[in-house]
């Protein structure tokens, strides 16, 4: 039994791999001075990026976890998040509210994925 560890630190793994199905940490933006669409957005590129390091894409997630500093901005995320998702492979997705590390970061995304 093997589990692939991508960009591992002393604390974590931006991701591990094992059977098949890949788990990503939580992803914020880059730029924490902007909206929550904008963060929202740089998020799910950042996403991108490390499934497609992993030989997977965003037609391949399974599940999404969205945690939100305030979900009264919950349609700026959603516009963000609908532009983004792969048209008919809407993954499983749960959305919270919950303080952050880093009062800046409006929104932090975990995503499970299907790997090849």
């Amino acid at each position: 039994m093997s589990i692939e560890r991508y960009k591992t630190s002393h604390r974590w793994s931006v991701a591990t791999v094992h059977n098949g199905t890949a788990y990503i940490t939580g992803q914020v933006a880059s730029d924490l001075n902007c909206g929550v669409k904008e963060q929202t957005k740089q998020t799910l590129e950042k996403i991108d990026g490390i499934l497609a390091d992993l030989g997977s894409d965003k037609s391949k997630i399974l599940m999404a976890t969205i945690y939100m500093k305030d979900v009264t901005t919950f349609k700026e995320m959603n516009e963000a998040w609908d532009e983004w998702v792969a048209e008919g492979n809407a993954p499983a997705r749960a959305c919270i509210e919950a303080a952050a590390n880093n009062p800046d970061e409006l929104v932090e995304i975990i995503v499970t994925a299907a790997v090849d």
